[in-house]
């Protein structure tokens, strides 16, 4: 063991395997060939001087000497990222680069006014924003391909929490019936929709789950004929008439509805919150995003 010296960059490819499980979703993930990420992953084992990885059908295994590397890895990762937020936040200008990922109705009212605040006041951060569904972001901001999330969580749907991974409340939204202008269909109310032609997420989504736990609450299974996780096609649809829906109030910000909004008798909220991890929590820059991102939910509140 004398003389031993462990590759960062090859942990971390140890550690995007234990994420990923294939060589393939690592090499996709990290733009590398697989061969590539299986050969650094061999010279890493004799770096160690032990067995990492085994053969477990079509797939590899990490051993448990591996994943004892890996849980190291994530230390040394996490002790990296803060010597980085205390280099940034040791600058008098604000500067990088921030990966944001952001569903797609906060995405259309939220993220433009906050970028345009972040331009005002911070014209050296660069933000990169992709649209993703939370589940996904939220394990995709733990395993360190965004740094910042913003996400959501339906009523009785606590949406999964990682490990180093922080969450604050961004602010929350009233759920309504949406229903077409009159002349479309005759409903007044939930109970008088079940027999209504209903649009919905896809199944998997929490919000999918609470809108058929709360038709059969009302005491009836909705008629889902259209199924699409944009929420403006729902609205769309809704609108011309073709169906009703749950819609969040956040929908419908920077336009005048359309649709008729019957208020329900829980008066459910989603909740909006951001999230981001623990490491990075005094970078200069993620926090300026967040602080945009509040500025823009209180003036919004504001007209609510």
């Amino acid at each position: 063991m004398d003389g031993l010296m462990l590759d960062v960059h090859r942990l971390n490819l140890l550690r995007e395997l234990s994420i990923r499980g294939t060589i393939a979703e690592v090499a996709a993930a990290l733009n590398y060939s697989p061969s590539s990420v299986s050969q650094q992953l061999a010279i890493l084992e004799r770096e160690a001087g032990a067995e990492l990885l085994r053969k477990s059908g079509r797939r590899l295994q990490l051993t448990p000497q591996a994943l004892l590397l890996v849980e190291h890895t994530g230390e040394l990762l996490d002790c990296l990222e803060r010597a980085e937020s205390a280099l940034a936040a040791s600058d008098t200008t604000v500067s990088g680069t921030v990966r944001l990922a952001v569903f797609q109705t906060a995405a259309l009212a939220l993220i433009p006014q906050s970028l345009n605040l972040m331009r005002h006041r911070h014209p050296n951060v660069r933000i990169e924003m992709v649209q993703h569904e939370p589940e996904t972001a939220l394990h995709e901001t733990w395993a360190r391909d965004f740094d910042l999330v913003v996400a959501e969580q339906y009523p009785g749907h606590a949406a999964q929490h990682y490990q180093g991974l922080d969450r604050q409340h961004l602010t929350s939204d009233e759920i309504r019936l949406a229903l077409p202008p009159r002349g479309f269909l005759d409903i007044e109310d939930l109970a008088s929709a079940r027999e209504a032609p209903w649009v919905m997420e896809p199944h998997g989504a929490a919000s999918r789950h609470w809108a058929e736990q709360a038709c059969r609450q009302a005491g009836f299974d909705p008629d889902v004929r259209f199924e699409t996780a944009d929420l403006q096609a729902h609205v769309r649809l809704v609108e011309s008439g073709n169906a009703v829906a749950f819609l969040p109030d956040l929908v419908w910000v920077g336009r005048q509805p359309e649709a008729r909004l019957v208020t329900l008798e829980t008066s459910p909220s989603r909740t909006i919150f951001t999230s981001q991890r623990t490491a990075s929590a005094r970078h200069p820059a993620i926090m300026a995003i967040r602080e945009a991102l509040q500025e823009t939910v209180r003036d919004l509140e504001s007209l609510w």
